[in-house]
């Protein structure tokens, strides 16, 4: 008679160590793929807006009124926070010029000090979940493995008793533990490719956040407003036509 196999059979079989890691490969899963989905949800929608939100910016007539504008354009607030905090040290440190406070300080300094300090925290903002995926990723195949080699050993204790053992015996229960291998595979697989895209689109993020602090920066220490590269350009243009 055949042995009966499947994953109903296999759990019905497995002890309370299979059933935990069974249970732990689930819950890792369920955890992964909600760190996905919510930073794959996170990253369009930034992408989406914080090039509308950047024009929008530099098209303001004045700084509070461009602020206003990004805060409400980026449904991130990342270059909100990296405006006004900008914006802040800056009008900070000309109330302390003006009253002697802090005058070896250049508004320079103190301007670039707070974008690096809101660039920090942005880039711990968009890296969290990173430290799971890559948890995950590492650790599922070996979980997946142990509960494989846990459910031969056991099927094999089973069948010590038999006086005859026939192949359909074995088989079943040792085919039934190698699932064990596939399902830490597919929790794994999902992970590590996650981690990599995410990895890659933070660094597109924190490029595109960075190039907004240096002309920020210049902006709110020489009033040079936009990017100086786009207004060269501009200025060939109107040269080249005027020719």
């Amino acid at each position: 008679m055949r042995s009966e196999t499947g994953l109903a059979h296999f759990w019905a079989q497995g002890d309370v160590l299979t059933h935990a890691v069974a249970i732990l490969l689930v819950l890792l899963s369920l955890a992964s793929w909600y760190v996905i989905v919510g930073k794959a949800y996170g990253v369009w929608q930034a992408r989406r807006c914080q090039v509308r939100a950047l024009a929008s910016f530099w098209a303001a007539p004045s700084l509070p009124v461009a602020i206003a504008v990004l805060g409400r354009a980026d449904s991130s607030g990342m270059l909100g926070n990296l405006a006004i905090a900008g914006a802040n040290a800056a009008e900070l440190h000309r109330q302390h010029a003006a009253r002697g406070i802090g005058a070896g300080v250049s508004a320079s300094d103190s301007v670039t000090r707070a974008l690096r300090s809101q660039i920090v925290e942005a880039q711990a903002r968009i890296e969290s979940g990173l430290t799971l995926l890559a948890s995950v990723g590492s650790t599922a195949p070996f979980i997946g493995l142990f509960g494989t080699v846990w459910g031969i050993y056991h099927a094999l204790i089973g069948l010590s008793g038999a006086t005859q053992v026939v192949l359909d015996r074995v088989a079943g229960p040792v085919g039934e533990a190698l699932i064990m291998t596939a399902a830490g595979l597919l929790v794994a697989i999902p992970a590590v490719l996650a981690y990599n895209a995410f990895n890659r689109l933070n660094r597109l993020t924190l490029a595109r956040l960075d190039g907004f602090a240096h002309d920020l920066h210049a902006y709110l220490t020489t009033g040079l407003r936009g990017r100086p590269g786009d207004r060269l350009v501009d200025s060939v243009e109107r040269v080249s036509v005027a020719a």
